[in-house]
């Protein structure tokens, strides 16, 4: 099975890529990564992009995430998804689904008919129970 990456990671990256959208941690990258002339903004956690294509990488961040969340529940399927998320994020040890709840936050907004609490708290305790007869800890 994929992780949920795999759907969105080369389209991301072609559209960084297409509207001059980099990484900077610091004066230095950034100043490596500048282009003169190019007024840009931070969209947060290290993400710079020029002004004029904020939009674009917004709009088609949320369009690249949509397609991908698509994807992935039609390869997958719903517990297959919030299986992997619960175990990739080691709820069984941490006793904390918080973590997986926010890896499913696109999926969970996008099909919230599908990934209901509910069925998020019943393939949660099916995992702990496999993980308790399987010594996962």
């Amino acid at each position: 099975m994929n992780y949920f990456s795999h759907y969105v990671e080369k389209a991301q990256s072609d559209l960084f890529a297409s509207t001059g959208a980099f990484w900077a941690f610091g004066n230095k990258q950034f100043d490596e990564k500048k282009k003169d002339g190019v007024k840009y903004v931070s969209l947060g956690t290290g993400c710079i992009c020029p002004k004029e294509n904020v939009n674009a990488l917004l709009d088609g961040l949320d369009a690249i995430t949509a397609a991908g969340v698509k994807a992935d529940v039609e390869e997958n399927g719903v517990v297959a998804i919030i299986r992997r998320e619960y175990f990739n994020h080691e709820c069984q040890i941490s006793m904390d689904t918080s973590n997986a709840i926010g890896a499913l936050s696109a999926h969970i907004k996008q099909f919230p008919e599908m990934f209901t609490q509910e069925a998020m708290r019943a393939v949660f305790s099916n995992c702990f129970n496999e993980a308790v007869e399987n010594d996962m800890f």
